[in-house]
């Protein structure tokens, strides 16, 4: 029989599958849930306790994986679902998290990426207009730290530090969006761990680990269907407004207005993700330690969206 894999991270809420769904053991396809059952509860969280990313089903029942991601994220977006904004946002992180996946195995695939895009105008719309979505999604847990879904969390930081500063021009809001989901790609099979401390990397570590931004920048450059804007991003995400970031060492007249929005959201969700920091702890390092590297505005009003969180 032929399978098809599916991502794990689009696996969310009580509606049931109409397809079975299996994972991969020593080369063996076993059966991990029936058609008619759901992913709600222990079923999900013991996929992630094992850090599974992928699941299989079977090539011919691929258009009903389908039908059941577009009821879910169609439920999701739906304000009269009458479904709770907790759940509702698993099932939209579930896809932005997706999606960035995709991205990232194949940035050449224009279709991927425009998917990726039209879904990130929609991601802006859904925090902006709602109170509770900004919580309800920086409340899921990164345990195993996975850069896709650490993209989503300074995505969602991203849009909300833009919304304090009045940038709301839809375009700019989708490509912030858009940009902070893909800002780690030159992370993507990098080979570094980075759930601990930048000061412990050695050597080799450190020096990969400044020419990320670069070389994911590079890695894309060259393909048409990615917006500048998007690239900006990625190349300048790690660079701080006094010239002290790097690949470049720009200072903040040099680095795309958005990319200093992105800078800010990452350093701090490089604490909290990475280095496992308390939120309010990592607001009070960055104000202590990075204060004049990101905007004091900027931190000062991430403090404030953590506060709500």
């Amino acid at each position: 029989m032929d399978y098809v894999s599916i991502r794990v991270s689009t696996l969310r809420g009580d509606q049931k599958i109409d397809f079975n769904a299996y994972i991969k053991i020593n080369d063996k396809m076993v059966l991990y849930l029936r058609r008619g059952d759901s992913f709600e509860g222990e079923r999900l969280k013991r996929l992630k306790d094992k850090k599974l990313r992928k699941m299989f089903i079977l090539n011919d029942e691929e258009s009903k994986y389908r039908d059941y991601l577009q009821k879910n994220i169609e439920m999701a977006y739906d304000e009269r679902s009458g479904k709770d904004i907790n759940a509702r946002a698993e099932i939209v992180q579930g896809q932005q998290q997706s999606n960035t996946e995709e991205v990232f195995e194949d940035p050449g695939n224009v279709e991927s990426y425009n998917n990726t895009k039209d879904a990130a105008g929609k991601y802006v719309q859904f925090l902006m207009s709602n109170s509770k979505a900004i919580s309800a999604v920086m409340n899921i847990s990164n345990d195993d730290c996975n850069i896709a879904h650490h993209g989503v969390t300074v995505s969602t930081l991203s849009v909300a530090l833009a919304q304090k500063l009045n940038v709301t021009d839809p375009k700019k809001t989708q490509l912030l969006a858009l940009g902070a989901l893909l800002h780690d790609f030159g992370h993507y099979e990098s080979g570094v761990a980075l759930n601990r401390l930048t000061s412990s990397f050695t050597k080799e570590e450190m020096n990969i680990y400044t020419g990320h931004a670069d070389l994911g920048a590079q890695k894309v450059q060259d393909k048409k269907h990615f917006d500048q804007t998007v690239i900006n991003i990625i190349a300048q995400h790690e660079e701080c407004i006094d010239g002290s970031g790097f690949p470049k060492g720009v200072r903040e007249n040099q680095i795309d207005p958005l990319a200093v929005i992105v800078s800010s959201a990452n350093a701090l969700d490089r604490m909290i993700t990475f280095e496992k920091m308390p939120r309010q702890d990592a607001v009070k390092k960055l104000m202590i330690d990075q204060v004049g590297r990101h905007p004091l505005n900027h931190i000062q009003f991430l403090g404030d969206i953590l506060k709500n969180t």
